[in-house]
């Protein structure tokens, strides 16, 4: 008999009405309790938090839920895409998140977010404090010196989801295992035509938050960054950083992980995680002691 074991993620699919274009948005979500909504890297999807997602400790105090971005994974682009250049900004990655959760009812969620994601997360601690139980950045810096030519990305001289996968290869941590690694590859290889350089207008180009940093005020909502050592686009350094000008910010350097620590190895991840979202759940001001 073969063996087989039905994981408890359940995916949906969310119709929404934002600025004037209809979005057909999948999500997944798992457990119950505390909403988490868990924001992908730049060019991939939801998929990359199948460890947390998966995690029975997690789930028993968390309703765990990642959405793939329109245009990204199974969320499809809006009618007559064909017709445009995606460019995402970043008051439109800002507020689509306050609109997913308004359209689910979810009350101050907890928002965790890695590359764009824990961009996006710093700039919604300092606009949209009050929403939030807690913000957790992964990998998340305050801006990003180009180091590539973005054209490459989307270009017809090249196989765009292979270059998109050569782009990030290196980011991934030298001790992730190999099947995770390559998982995490292979959703940047089945990115959509020109959606990750599209993202990339976000990360390098119009999303530099450092005039934004100083606004943050834990004390409205508590923010916490995670960072793996092993990462030239956002560096330790570049992390601490921001948790400099933010007092009250919590920030661990995690040993041995990279620039997709819930893809590249859930199980290390986890044990950084798990100790976060304890705190959160314990203290209404979500602090570790």
């Amino acid at each position: 008999m073969t063996a087989a074991r039905l994981e408890p993620i359940v995916g949906r699919y969310l119709s929404l009405e934002f600025e004037g274009e209809r979005y057909r948005l999948y999500f997944e979500e798992a457990g119950d309790g505390i909403p988490l909504i868990c924001l992908h890297t730049a060019g991939a999807d939801g998929r990359q938090y199948r460890g947390v997602l998966n995690d029975p400790e997690i789930t028993r105090r968390f309703r765990v839920i990642a959405f793939d971005m329109p245009w990204h994974g199974k969320s499809s682009p809006p009618a007559g895409f064909e017709r445009t250049e995606y460019r995402l900004t970043r008051d439109f990655y800002t507020a689509f998140i306050v609109a997913f959760g308004e359209a689910l009812s979810l009350e101050r969620p907890v928002v965790m977010g890695c590359s764009i994601g824990g961009r996006v997360v710093l700039n919604l601690a300092a606009t949209h404090a009050e929403r939030f139980r807690a913000l957790i950045g992964l990998q998340a810096s305050a801006h990003v010196a180009p180091y590539y030519d973005t054209e490459w990305l989307h270009h017809s001289d090249v196989h765009g989801g292979e270059v998109c996968a050569g782009i990030v290869s290196g980011l991934v941590g030298p001790d992730a295992p190999s099947a995770h690694r390559w998982e995490t590859l292979w959703h940047y290889m089945q990115g959509g035509p020109g959606v990750f350089k599209g993202d990339l207008h976000f990360y390098k180009v119009d999303g530099d938050l450092r005039e934004r940093i100083a606004a943050i005020d834990t004390r409205r909502c508590p923010l916490y960054l995670l960072t793996g050592e092993y990462d030239y686009s956002c560096s330790p350094a570049e992390t601490e950083e921001v948790s400099a000008m933010v007092p009250g910010a919590t920030c661990t350097i995690m040993p041995g992980l990279g620039h997709f620590p819930m893809s590249e190895d859930p199980d290390r991840f986890l044990e950084h995680l798990r100790p976060v979202l304890a705190a959160i759940a314990d203290d209404p001001s979500g602090r570790v002691s």
